[in-house]
């Protein structure tokens, strides 16, 4: 039963991530993660201002909501929290006696919250975690029928699931459940290596480039890989619900001591990032290589955090016979939102499947008279200048070596900066990535991302497709790896965003007025955000990270704006 112009809210939250998603008539209209707006990292209560921001965004009120989703079941997962702490005592008391209390507060009762929020009474609509991953990655992929693979830390008992989706359909048909999960495995490990849990995944990635997969011999003992693709945890090296630590005592004695937090980097560090890195990639080719095998399907499509491992999809794009893959760029947790809602959209109401996510700018944007207006309340200096001008500008500015914050139309939804809310410098310069991680104050080890002209980069890259949401990482060619030294990480690959004219013209545009002085073709892009902080949402949030950093140069809409001591930058413009 088709059921057209319904108003769907789609949720997710109680984990890390929360975010909320809404689609009307039939078109996801907004999305976005509450860590923007209240400006708490991984924020995971409910999503309230998130909510109210799409609810604007669509020109509804909240009584025309018509359908509320949520992305996981909550009773199951509480079954599953229950019984593995019964499991763990009484090691597990800390934890119980710390997660049990926000499970009975709004976690079990989101109804009542709903109420109590939003003023929400009606039907509120709860799917499995990983079905909610497989919806947000296939309904907008454009594919009309595809092999899916979620995969993350853990939903309520599937850590990874295979699936087939063909019009409005989706079937899970395979899945792992806990403690057998890859995500885990990867975040304690992460922890090992002495970085925060579902923040320094991706630290760990980029640490792999440095390192070879020396311990990996080891790991396959404790992750031990089923002839059916399948795999197995020794959970005796994990403490998954023991105590504080995700690891073991065991699991040190098999591999030294942990690195503590802020401790220097040593090569031991640096081989086993590259081991579980490589562990990762293999098991996931594996399994997707033999649902290819299944099915022989041209696509696949990937949700769930893991997926948001660039260096793993590049791997499965070049060593499986797929030929296409669409990566949710919302891969996390807050995709679930978007996932949720797809669902109810395409495969309760019935749907058809219209909306392409071509590009991830579903967040707010801000109009040139509240820029300005910002601009003026903080009392920098700033110019107004034609596009044309301004694209031309902001290159030579870039080109010279200036560190450029690029503030632009909507908010991208998801982990990546993609041009709209970005800090952009120079990748030909080989110290840019010291200059700009101490600009972001982040570690020194951690690599940059360029943003390329789509239709250029198969001259800088090995690749033959687009990545327009930086999550590929393709090898950069050998006789561009000195022109472009800041985007090429230490094992000569790059996280690269692909950039297309019609979807990001002023992106676009400025790149290209880059490649007319330059004569190459890309940027290095990165978030606009300090270490620790959410991306930039709001005018005041980019000019409070500006003022913070030492960033050169803002641009904001059609306004380029430069700090007191400074002002020679906008001499003569």
């Amino acid at each position: 039963m088709a059921s057209k112009n319904k108003n769907i809210l789609g949720l997710s939250c109680y984990y890390h991530d929360s975010a909320a998603c809404i689609i009307t008539n039939n078109t996801v209209t907004a999305a976005a993660e509450e860590e923007r707006f209240n400006r708490i990292k991984k924020y995971p209560g409910f999503p309230l201002q998130a909510v109210n921001y799409c609810i604007r965004e669509s020109g509804i009120s909240f009584d025309d909501i018509d359908f509320v989703g949520f992305y996981e079941k909550p009773y199951l997962k509480f079954y599953r929290v229950i019984l593995s702490h019964l499991r763990s005592y009484p090691f597990s008391l800390p934890n119980f006696l710390a997660t049990i209390p926000e499970w009975l507060k709004e976690r079990l009762d989101l109804p009542l919250t709903l109420e109590s929020k939003i003023n929400y009474r009606d039907k509120v609509f709860f799917i499995k975690h990983h079905l909610s991953h497989a919806a947000s990655s296939f309904f907008p992929s454009g594919f009309e029928e595809a092999t899916i693979l979620t995969a993350d830390a853990i939903g309520e008992w599937s850590s990874l699931t295979c699936g087939f989706g063909k019009d409005k359909n989706i079937e899970i048909e395979k899945e792992i459940t806990w403690p057998d999960s890859l995500g885990l495995v990867y975040t304690a490990i992460t922890t090992y290596l002495g970085f925060m849990a579902h923040t320094g995944e991706a630290k760990v990635m980029g640490l792999a480039g440095y390192g070879k997969p020396v311990y990996l011999d080891k790991l396959k003992k404790i992750i031990k890989i089923n002839p059916d693709t399948s795999f197995k945890v020794d959970e005796s090296y994990f403490g998954f619900n023991k105590g504080r630590r995700m690891f073991s005592g065991k699991f040190v004695k098999t591999f030294g001591k942990p690195r503590k937090k802020g401790d220097e980097l040593k090569q031991k560090d640096f081989d086993m990032a590259a081991s579980l890195q490589k562990l990762t990639e293999d098991i996931i080719i594996n399994i997707a290589s033999g649902l290819h095998e299944k099915r022989k399907d041209r696509n696949l499509c990937l949700g769930g955090g893991l997926f948001l491992n660039c260096v793993m999809n590049h791997r499965l794009l070049r060593e499986t016979p797929f030929e296409n893959i669409f990566i949710q760029p919302a891969s996390g947790d807050s995709g679930g939102a978007l996932g949720v809602a797809s669902y109810i959209n395409h495969s309760v109401l019935g749907n058809t499947r219209t909306y392409i996510m071509d590009n991830a700018f579903l967040g707010p944007q801000f109009s040139k008279k509240e820029i300005k207006l910002a601009l003026k309340i903080n009392n920098l200096n700033f110019k107004e200048l034609d596009w044309e001008y301004l694209y031309e500008l902001s290159a030579k500015k870039i080109a010279e070596g200036k560190i450029v914050g690029w503030f632009q139309e909507r908010m991208e939804y998801g982990p990546r900066a993609l041009g709209n809310r970005s800090i952009i410098a120079n990748p030909c310069l080989k110290n840019i990535k010291e200059i700009l991680n101490r600009t972001k104050k982040r570690e020194q080890f951690r690599p940059f991302a360029p943003s390329v002209l789509e239709e250029k980069a198969k001259d800088y890259f090995i690749m033959d497709c687009s990545s327009p949401f930086m999550l590929l990482a393709p090898y950069v060619r050998a006789e561009k790896r000195e022109v472009v030294p800041g985007i090429t990480h230490v094992d000569g690959t790059s996280r690269v965003q692909t950039v297309n004219k019609a979807v990001s013209p002023k992106f676009w545009n400025l790149i290209r007025s880059f490649e007319k002085m330059t004569g190459v073709p890309l940027v290095l892009n990165t978030s606009f955000n300090l270490r620790g902080e959410p991306i930039a949402c709001t005018p005041q949030d980019a000019i409070d990270c500006f003022k913070r950093s030492s960033m050169d140069i803002l641009v904001m809409d059609k306004f380029m704006a430069v700090k007191e001591d400074r002002l020679d930058e906008l001499k003569g413009y």
